[in-house]
């Protein structure tokens, strides 16, 4: 293939983007493709995580997270390199209690997928890409704005290719390949937790280590490793960008980056669906397509 090659992430928040895939992102950005970030909501109803961040009016007017928000997505997608465009939902929050409350109304967990979906399809036929990334059906953790943003990407990576559908959305586009990301894996935390015992460091995850049930199953999602470790510090220079949602002296950084290359230098996913040939395992999203 001789065009630009084009990379779309579909994802449900501002700070996914850095905290899912952002080293491999990188990696494609820095080798010339055509990078773009698709976010379904502006993180409105996000709480404040990090125990350091202050912004004179914050208290006065909570409505100004959506704002600041939005100029957190602004820093991350500089330093990231990437097009990023917002699907324009509102957040639903994470539900807390038991039984969970209903969803607030409006939100982006209630809109009927078939329409959620429609500005998606959209953006697919008028951007063009050739591999497409999102969540599992689990959303990657079962958050309602996850689990409808996988839901979305999977309907819209079919229907942008049906001309019966969506007609009045575009030409077209059949995106080749269909990926999610495995942010999270048995293998991988306990190479990374092996590796920190190996230099006399505690690992913030040793306890995850040790308490996961570890099903063949999930194993068995990982098909795709993509090499970024030179890349980790661009990964976290974006989170640092999302300071409402990342604490600097959290967990996400207890791991040296030195660390995490020797012991797993790889950002992983499922591949889900391919309309190329390509073969398993992959060290490349565009495999078959280069």
């Amino acid at each position: 293939m001789n065009e630009q090659l084009r990379l779309m992430h579909v994802h449900a928040h501002p700070d996914d983007e850095s905290s899912k895939g952002a080293a491999s992102t990188a990696k494609y950005v820095a080798e010339g493709v055509d990078v773009h970030v698709v976010t379904c909501t502006g993180g409105e109803r996000g709480s404040i995580l990090n125990p350091g961040f202050e912004h004179p009016g914050i208290v006065d007017n909570p409505d100004l997270i959506t704002e600041i928000r939005r100029e957190e997505m602004d820093r991350a997608r500089e330093i990231l390199g990437v097009t990023q465009e917002w699907l324009g939902f509102v957040d639903s929050g994470w539900p807390e209690g038991d039984p969970k409350p209903p969803l607030p109304d409006g939100c982006f967990g209630l809109v009927p997928v078939e329409e959620a979906a429609e500005p998606l399809v959209r953006l697919i036929r008028s951007i063009r890409p050739h591999v497409l990334t999102t969540y599992d059906e689990n959303g990657g953790y079962p958050h309602p704005d996850h689990i409808r943003c996988h839901e979305i990407s999977v309907l819209a990576y079919e229907a942008a290719a049906d001309p019966e559908r969506y007609p009045d959305c575009g030409e077209p586009w059949q995106v080749s390949k269909l990926y999610y990301h495995l942010s999270w894996s048995y293998p991988r935390m306990k190479a990374i937790d092996d590796a920190m015992k190996r230099h006399g460091l505690e690992n913030p995850f040793a306890e995850r280590v040790r308490e996961w049930v570890r099903k063949p199953e999930d194993d068995a999602r990982l098909t795709t490793r993509v090499e970024c470790a030179e890349y980790f510090p661009v990964r976290d220079a974006a989170l640092l960008a999302h300071a409402t949602q990342i604490d600097p002296n959290g967990f996400w950084f207890k791991i040296p980056h030195e660390v995490q290359a020797e012991a797993w230098p790889t950002e992983d996913y499922q591949l889900v669906d391919s309309k190329v040939d390509t073969r398993v395992p992959e060290d490349d999203l565009f495999a078959g397509l280069r």
